[in-house]
């Protein structure tokens, strides 16, 4: 079969609440999406969203690069193979932009499944499997993460993850107790994610008053490109330290060694939109395990098309521990999907239909 048609579609999501973080307030999000077409049928779409202030490609050249894509995919067979498709991908996606490797390859192996949204063929995909997620309480006034904390715990969540540094690190601290004081560790797991927000001086005082909460980790404490900081907080850390943003803009497999090697944290945490895609996200899996080193997955505030593909990784991946894929819930104009939560996991719900794009 071949791709006789590709296009793009630009969409604007719209959050529900303004998402606070330690860069600012987030209230919408450009993302496009990469649609391929045999004979006028859709046979697959792949998300291409990136963060402003967070990813390194332009927005302003994303529009430009997705449409030489398309001109280079028209003709082309439908790959017959996962390593076929990452092959392409690598072959026609522009250098410096990941989100657009990452709906390339997206696309490309819903097309291989016969344009059915299935990326892996996983019992995520047939509704006989259910994947742990993390409750993200994000930030704001302390009434409003209060709000949120009660909500998720309401929910069936047993794994919460706050956004910290934005505000008081003593309320913070104060939040993350009124959870402790009424739940253990065994009952609730108990992540933060800093963002780079605390200077390399302070890092190890707060890491110890957090440790103290029995937490289970900290993403990113801090900003990232300090590797020798970095490593020494990893080396003496009271408290498990995973990196985020670190591993933004590390593509070569030597480099991404390297980047593990020399800071050897106990967990990274992988975001498919971010670092390159779904090939260049097992590489990052393949060199941690063989350095010890744990992971877990999050999507980056994709539409449910991105997190779709997300799920699917994660599935195929056999995962076990929490990830973060709960975002598909943050706007009002989202793509109308299978995936569903219900008590702190995501599932697809095969009663559920796509909407049309």
């Amino acid at each position: 079969m071949k791709i006789t048609t590709a296009s793009i579609q630009h969409h604007t999501l719209q959050f529900k609440f303004e998402a606070g973080t330690s860069r600012g307030t987030l209230k919408e999000k450009d993302t496009w999406y990469l649609k391929l077409f045999s004979e006028n049928q859709l046979i697959g779409i792949g998300e291409a969203g990136p963060l402003k202030g967070l990813s390194v490609e332009p927005l302003d050249q994303m529009e430009t690069e997705l449409e030489k894509v398309c001109e280079q995919l028209i003709g082309m067979q439908v790959p017959k193979s996962i390593e076929e498709a990452f092959e392409i991908a690598q072959d026609v996606s522009p250098e410096g932009f990941p989100s657009i490797r990452f709906a390339v390859e997206t696309a490309l192996l819903d097309a291989l499944y016969g344009g059915k949204k299935m990326i892996f063929d996983t019992p995520f995909y047939h509704g006989k499997e259910r994947i742990p997620i993390n409750g993200l309480i994000w930030m704001g006034s302390e009434d409003f993460m209060q709000k949120q904390i009660q909500e998720k715990l309401k929910e069936g969540f047993d794994c919460i993850k706050m956004k910290i540094g934005a505000i008081d690190f003593g309320t913070e601290l104060k939040l993350l107790k009124s959870i402790r004081d009424k739940y253990s560790k065994n009952d609730i797991t108990l992540r933060v994610d800093a963002n780079g927000a605390f200077s390399p001086d302070e890092a190890m005082s707060k890491l110890t008053q957090l440790a103290a909460l029995d937490l289970h980790s900290i993403e990113q404490p801090i900003k990232a490109g300090q590797l020798i900081e970095m490593a020494k907080l990893c080396a003496s850390t009271p408290l498990p330290i995973a990196l985020d943003e670190e591993l933004i803009g590390v593509n070569a497999y030597k480099d991404k060694v390297n980047l593990l090697k020399q800071i050897q944290p106990q967990y990274i945490i992988l975001k498919p939109s971010l670092i390159g895609g779904i090939k260049s996200t097992l590489e990052w899996i393949k060199i941690a395990k063989s350095l010890n080193i744990s992971w877990w997955m999050t999507s980056m505030l994709e539409s449910n098309v991105g997190l779709n593909a997300i799920c699917q990784l994660a599935s195929y991946l056999k995962v076990k521990m929490p990830q973060g894929l709960g975002t598909g819930q943050l706007y009002h104009n989202n793509i109308a999907s299978p995936i569903s939560i219900a008590n702190g996991e995501t599932y697809y719900d095969v009663e559920k239909k796509w909407e049309e794009l």
